[in-house]
């Protein structure tokens, strides 16, 4: 069990720099932009549509890793009653997997609308990418995301230590 978390976290560092490389060049990209569009009021013309591919290239590729490693919002109203009683770790688990399963619809639905846009041959305005591309990248990392918050919760239960480890 050691081994596959061991695994998990080595290999989370790929989504982690695919985010790393888009906000890099979402920095590039708007510096340039501001410089052009102030100094020769000449704008790139696709800035909009590139920010908005690798806005969502940045959310949705860190997704899986801060929604297993803890690092999502959490109001903790209840933490001291849930310890008082000893269960945090149950609490734990079906918060994971009850969130890992209800994924399973938005998952279902942006592949739809990405198979639906891939139909009707949508591209965007300025630089003609299809845009199926990003739906189908949505819906890979928001499943990625599902089986990683499953695994966490049944970790929860069958195997708490491996996760508190190198928490």
């Amino acid at each position: 069990m050691h081994s596959l978390v061991t695994f998990a976290r080595r290999i989370s560092v790929v989504p982690t720099l695919l985010a790393c490389v888009a906000l890099f060049i979402l920095m590039v990209m708007t510096f340039f932009d501001v410089i052009l569009r102030s100094v020769f009021n000449a704008p790139i013309e696709a800035a909009t549509e590139l920010t908005r591919i690798l806005m969502a290239i940045l959310v949705f590729s860190v997704l899986p890793i801060i929604s297993a490693g803890r690092g999502q919002i959490a109001v903790d109203l209840t933490d001291g009653i849930f310890a008082r009683l000893r269960l945090s770790r149950v609490r734990d688990a079906i918060v994971y997997l009850v969130s890992g399963i209800m994924l399973i619809w938005p998952i279902q639905r942006v592949w739809v609308l990405a198979e639906r846009a891939r139909d009707y041959g949508d591209v965007t305005e300025y630089l003609s990418i299809p845009v199926f591309y990003l739906g189908w990248f949505i819906a890979a990392f928001t499943a990625i995301t599902a089986v990683a918050m499953i695994i966490t919760g049944i970790l929860h239960i069958i195997a708490p230590q491996a996760l508190s480890e190198h928490s």
